[in-house]
């Protein structure tokens, strides 16, 4: 038990601290190292998303002009190539959809692409591009030609959850060479209108066949070499990779009548020969 005099002690030393105020003792020192790192974080996060390479960028460019190949199939049937100019198909820059196109007549099997300034350049470059001039409409289980490239008034359409080969169950699938001379190919399943045309001398083989069955280079990729397509690939054996399941429903591209996200994109696009 504390004696009268300990409390004493203890009370006097209490009021002493009454009314004072408690100052700090490190100044503003710290208070300025936490503004300086907060401003310095968010300069560098701002750095960073600016400098951070857009879907728009990296080839193809305005400058480059390219020449890949495509061929529709269906079962053993090679289909002509599609037909017209995207100017002739009233695709021009006029629309103000589709962006500036080159001229032609011929059709040749051949996709001549010139991507223009602010248009489907970079990864913005992809089939359905091409396809959305020609009014060409894919899915995991539809193809469908428009009037355009069948004859007025008509339509041609594949659906594969009753279309069959030879008594075969089909499926649509898209076979891509990254260059026209190299026997190496990706096979894929889905996603159809999102493939990149990622450099010269690409080949496209669009096909409703058995899900067993080959699909061969689209002639049209001899052409390649005249149009001075220089090939890089040497390779002797064949890489078969199915992208995504057959079975599966992907997001974005399982209607016929989907609407690619390229519309807004502008591109030069044509289908004539000398591009």
């Amino acid at each position: 038990m504390a004696t009268s005099s300990s409390a004493n002690k203890v009370a006097k030393l209490a009021s002493r601290g009454k009314g004072k105020k408690v100052r700090f003792q490190s100044g503003t020192t710290f208070p300025v190292i936490v503004a300086i790192a907060i401003i310095s974080m968010i300069a560098l996060i701002a750095y960073s998303k600016a400098t951070v390479p857009g879907i728009e960028t990296g080839a193809p460019q305005p400058s480059d002009a390219w020449s890949m190949a495509y061929g529709i199939r269906i079962c053993d049937e090679q289909l002509p190539p599609l037909t017209g100019t995207a100017a002739e198909l009233k695709k021009d820059a006029s629309t103000g959809d589709l962006g500036k196109v080159t001229t032609g007549s011929d059709a040749d099997g051949i996709i001549h692409y010139h991507a223009q300034d602010g248009g489907a350049t970079g990864k913005r470059a992809k089939l359905g591009v091409f396809l959305d001039v020609y009014g060409v409409k894919i899915s995991q289980t539809v193809l469908e030609l428009p009037e355009s490239q069948v004859g007025e008034g008509e339509t041609r359409k594949w659906d594969t959850k009753d279309f069959k080969c030879d008594g075969k169950e089909t499926q649509i699938r898209v076979r891509v060479w990254d260059d026209y001379t190299s026997s190496d190919f990706v096979d894929n399943v889905t996603n159809f209108k999102n493939l990149r045309f990622k450099n010269n001398g690409m080949v496209f083989g669009i096909a409703i066949v058995p899900k067993d069955a080959d699909i061969p280079l689209p002639e049209s990729a001899s052409k390649l070499a005249d149009l001075g397509v220089i090939g890089q690939g040497t390779a002797s054996t064949t890489t078969s990779v199915a992208t995504g399941d057959s079975t599966a429903v992907t997001t974005g591209d399982t209607t016929a009548d989907t609407t690619a996200d390229t519309t807004a994109d502008t591109a030069a696009v044509t289908n004539t020969t000398g591009g």
